[in-house]
């Protein structure tokens, strides 16, 4: 096994995050129903900056958009398991006509799709109030970069 590299201060890691966000294109994304019925999907999405929103697209009738409707508890990773980001928060439903043009550009652009005059999709609004990442072992006791939605650094 191989020595794993030096762990990174908070300040590397949320650059990081936000790089990761900016330019990856999929994550994972964990709902649960009101029964408790999880469900675990890969969904495109965008980075918006100026708001600090993840934006997804699914079909209206997916668990992912049914167990959030209207709004409620999401869970997204980016990454894989040697370069964890691991973002909670709450995700808000909204039809495509009712989403903000700025955002919805900046998706159609970065995923070369735009699913907004589609009737069978709605977006996700994600707002993070948690976000963690690490890598190995060394990095975990300093994951949590926000809590309570604020940055930590």
């Amino acid at each position: 096994m191989t020595e794993p590299e030096p762990a990174r201060s908070r300040e590397q890691r949320k650059h990081h995050v936000l790089a990761r966000l900016r330019q990856d294109d999929d994550a994972w994304v964990g709902t649960a129903s009101p029964s408790g019925v999880p469900t675990l999907v890969p969904l495109s999405f965008s980075w918006d900056d100026d708001t600090g929103v993840l934006v997804m697209c699914t079909r209206r009738t997916n668990p992912t958009a049914v167990n959030v409707t209207p709004t409620g508890p999401i869970r997204v990773t980016v990454g894989h398991t040697r370069d964890v980001v691991l973002i909670e928060g709450d995700a808000r439903v909204v039809e495509g006509e009712e989403l903000p043009t700025a955002l919805g550009d900046a998706f159609a652009a970065k995923l070369s799709w735009d699913p907004r005059k589609a009737p069978r999709w709605v977006f996700l609004l994600i707002t993070p109030h948690t976000v963690r990442a690490w890598r190995e072992e060394n990095e975990l006791p300093d994951r949590d970069l926000m809590t309570d939605g604020t940055w930590l650094v």
